[in-house]
């Protein structure tokens, strides 16, 4: 290819990184999204309390049961003695000195799934355990989980209605990039067409050279959000606890093949055209 084609293809490959790295970021800031709302809903605690008059083996057993549980991540036995511990620290009072007895009662605290951290789960889990007669109550900060149910779901909607115009946003900039591109060698397309070269022939290395571009432009964009990511936990450590390597491994994945598809695409279609139109309307 002439060299005077080179900036315009250097530019192509630049412009078309930047769009992927900006996919790349709103990707990221959707995956950090999805950890921490998963973090939020699997550090709620539900309670069960028992009756009175419960051994410590029935909890143990208890114990063990939710354990076995789909819905359960972890569990944790809380004795009337910690209870009452634990009451007296956030009082800044003995409530067992003060009534001379110990008001409170043994119970389980569990974590769950993040599945399943929404009312009608909670509910239905909520009734399979009240079949126990040694349960007094399963409990949970009501108002907290329906709020944050509720918010997440907006936030959700959101960043999914952006992603979904920033990808055709994405789609539209690469196009035009790869077309525009591909103007300054309009002429040379036409002429191995003059010459009797099939379109197969003139296809192939656009083909290839299209996919190099888009691999390279994926490479860039990569590695352009890793220098990001990067500075970005370093400033703010806790990022790295709501890091989701499988997630991210997608998004690399996707960038990477959204940048060959799309330029490959872009590039076969604009020899087409070039091939079908007039020498004259070229020009």
């Amino acid at each position: 290819m002439s060299k005077k084609g080179k900036p315009t293809y250097f530019n192509a490959i630049m412009g078309v990184a930047l769009v992927l790295f900006l996919l790349g970021i709103l990707g990221w800031v959707v995956i950090n999204g999805r950890a921490l709302t998963r973090a939020f809903k699997e550090d709620l605690e539900i309670n069960v309390d028992f009756h009175d008059n419960v051994s410590d083996a029935n909890i143990a057993k208890m114990k063990s049961i939710l354990d076995k549980q789909p819905f359960v991540l972890k569990t944790r036995v809380i004795t009337r003695e910690e209870a009452a511990a634990m009451q007296s620290q956030v009082e800044g009072s003995n409530i067992v000195e003060f009534l001379g007895y110990n008001p409170l009662f043994a119970s389980i605290t569990m974590k769950l799934d993040e599945g399943y951290v929404n009312t009608d789960s909670l509910q239905k889990i909520r009734a399979f355990i009240m079949q126990s007669n040694i349960v007094r109550d399963v409990n949970w900060p009501h108002m907290v989980v329906d709020q944050m149910h509720s918010n997440f779901r907006k936030i959700g909607i959101v960043l999914a209605g952006l992603s979904a115009i920033l990808l055709i946003v994405v789609i539209f900039l690469i196009d035009n990039t790869v077309r525009l591109a591909m103007f300054s060698d309009r002429f040379i397309i036409k002429t191995m067409q003059m010459v009797g070269a099939t379109q197969s022939f003139i296809t192939r290395p656009f083909d290839i050279r299209a996919l190099i571009n888009g691999l390279t432009s994926g490479v860039i964009a990569v590695l352009g959000l890793w220098l990001v990511m990067s500075f970005a936990r370093a400033q703010l450590p806790v990022l790295n606890l709501l890091s989701d390597s499988g997630l991210l491994a997608i998004l690399i994945v996707s960038m990477l093949l959204l940048g060959v598809i799309i330029t490959m695409v872009s590039t076969h279609r604009s020899v087409v055209k070039y091939l079908k139109m007039h020498v004259d309307d070229l020009y």
